[in-house]
């Protein structure tokens, strides 16, 4: 073989290895800080706003008045009972969903080898609450079934994200 071909062989291992480097990192930098493909699911979880009418001008204007969340029924606090968190006690008053994973904006940060970035979602639907496993690696279990799809949580049934157990409760 010549020096030319030899060299050329080189530098296209060089460019595979640096390939492999790069997408490595990106691996990593998704799993520390989230994934831009996780934002975007979580921007089209929530609902789009209606469109403003224009108001008629002889209308007297009223104060808007400001659109809660249903209120759920049942579980009123949501408990860490196990991991590093126990102890731990979200208000669910305020039917907010509730992020759970080992990135620093979900609501229940964990810092648990088991649990992915953004890991489960917690949410008010129709007066009861869901979890949701946002396609973690190791799973999300409820009482001893494996979450595949956004299920009811019975109050009192333990969730299982990695070590950390949290439940509902009223």
């Amino acid at each position: 073989m010549s020096e030319f071909t030899l060299t050329l062989i080189k530098l296209a291992f060089l460019a595979v290895l640096w390939l492999f480097v790069i997408a490595a990192v990106g691996v990593i930098r998704a799993d520390l800080f989230g994934s831009k493909a996780a934002a975007r699911a979580a921007a089209r979880a929530r609902a789009p706003r209606p469109a403003r009418r224009p108001r008629p001008q002889g209308s007297p204007q009223q104060p808007a008045q400001p659109q809660r969340p249903p209120q759920p029924q049942g579980p009123r606090q949501l408990v860490v009972t196990q991991g590093d968190r126990a102890g731990m006690t979200l208000d669910l008053s305020a039917g907010a969903p509730i992020l759970i994973g080992r990135a620093n904006d979900a609501t229940i940060v964990v810092t648990d080898d088991y649990a992915s970035s953004r890991h489960a979602r917690l949410f008010a639907q129709d007066g009861q609450w869901i979890v949701e496993d946002l396609g973690s690696t190791n799973g999300t279990y409820l009482g001893r079934n494996k979450v595949n799809q956004p299920t009811p949580i019975p109050p009192g049934v333990p969730i299982r994200i990695g070590k950390t157990v949290i439940e509902l409760r009223p």
